[in-house]
């Protein structure tokens, strides 16, 4: 049975090291999400991977030849302890894959319910951190928000945010 393991990417690498990997036949899972940066007065929403210089892969460390995973292009290493490839947790990965669409972007929350904490991740408001006033059956987000010491409320897509623990 194969399992998942982590592996750090050279800076900027990720799409090289995710075709080069699975040339050699390597399963891997790279989990993406929208990100909105301020480029100069304009803000601009691109895909960046959820775990910088990180994804995953799964071999079979008994008979995959996995050592050749740290000469890949784009790989600075596969995570090892004691010399051997130190195992992700079925749990987290599976998980992860759950929230993802086929392409390996984080889908939105389902299941928002009043007074949870959330975290915007794009937008006019992104990095903000709101509470959930109400949700419509339009599916539309009403959230509280602290802008400048004062209670301001605002309505944001579900697919601009991401739930809290």
């Amino acid at each position: 049975m194969s399992n998942w393991y982590l592996i750090q990417l050279k800076r900027n690498s990720h799409r090289i090291a995710v075709r080069n990997l699975n040339q050699q036949g390597f399963k891997t899972f790279l989990p993406l999400q929208d990100f909105t940066g301020k480029n100069g007065s304009k803000f601009s929403t691109s895909i960046k991977p959820l775990f910088p210089g990180y994804m995953f892969v799964s071999i079979r460390v008994d008979r995959a030849p996995w050592h050749m995973i740290n000469s890949t292009l784009g790989v600075a290493r596969l995570i090892c302890q004691d010399g051997k490839p130190k195992k992700v947790p079925t749990e987290v990965v599976s998980g992860l894959i759950s929230r993802c669409d086929s392409f390996g972007k984080l889908l939105p929350p389902e299941v928002l319910q009043q007074g949870d904490s959330v975290e915007i991740h794009s937008g006019a408001f992104a990095n903000f951190i709101a509470t959930v006033e109400s949700i419509d059956s339009n599916r539309r987000i009403w959230m509280l928000m602290d802008i400048m010491g004062q209670v301001t409320r605002v309505q944001v897509s579900s697919k601009r945010i991401k739930l809290l623990n």
